[in-house]
């Protein structure tokens, strides 16, 4: 149990370096300042491979990396309060994507494909949605200042973080159902996808 635990931590710490890494490609679209974080995808797989805890417990390393290499040196922490919301909650409130780790697991192992690929979708929304809607409340109440002249802050907000939301959503959905019809066991732990049932 205790090797176990410890696979578990090490998974999670591998998960959240390379979600870091991957937040190092362009990500944004176009002039605007709407951008796709690549690093959410690795983090729901493993939420949902592992379970919400663990997830949420990488999604903070992610989080606290993420502030280290890239926040603190380009002016993206205002204050602790921003930075806390939008470097360690935002960041960890991915692995909530995680809860559906049971639901997916089973279904793939009874080969309920059309159920599994819906389940991805929510599992994605919900990993993308809740990072997001954390980055929303901290546009509108931190970076109101930077809206255009005249335009209400929380629309200002809205439109950058829906926008981003909506692409990285679209972007971890699509990439989850191919992992699906890749690497299906990707989901699993090694002694599920062991025991795995043959399809029929």
């Amino acid at each position: 149990m205790q090797h176990q635990r410890l696979l578990i931590q090490i998974e999670g710490a591998i998960i959240a370096a390379f979600a870091m890494a991957l937040e190092y490609i362009p990500h944004t679209v176009g002039p605007s300042a709407i951008e796709v974080s690549f690093g959410i995808i690795p983090l729901v797989i493993y939420s949902l491979r592992r379970g919400a805890f663990p997830g949420m417990v990488s999604g903070l390393i992610w989080g606290i990396l993420d502030l280290i290499l890239r926040g603190l040196g380009n002016g993206s922490v205002l204050n602790v309060w921003q930075g806390l919301l939008e470097f360690t909650i935002a960041f960890m409130v991915v692995g909530l994507a995680g809860i559906l780790q049971h639901h997916l697991q089973t279904s793939i192992q009874h080969h309920t494909r059309v159920k599994t690929i819906i389940l991805l979708w929510i599992a994605g929304l919900i990993g993308t949605f809740t990072k997001y809607f954390c980055h929303f409340l901290a546009g509108a109440v931190y970076w109101g200042s930077y809206a255009p002249k005249g335009m209400n802050a929380w629309l200002y907000s809205l439109a950058v973080n829906g926008g981003s939301f909506l692409t990285s959503f679209i972007l971890t959905g699509a990439v989850l159902c191919i992992g699906l019809a890749m690497v299906p066991k990707l989901y699993l732990p090694k002694d599920m996808a062991l025991n795995i049932q043959p399809e029929k």
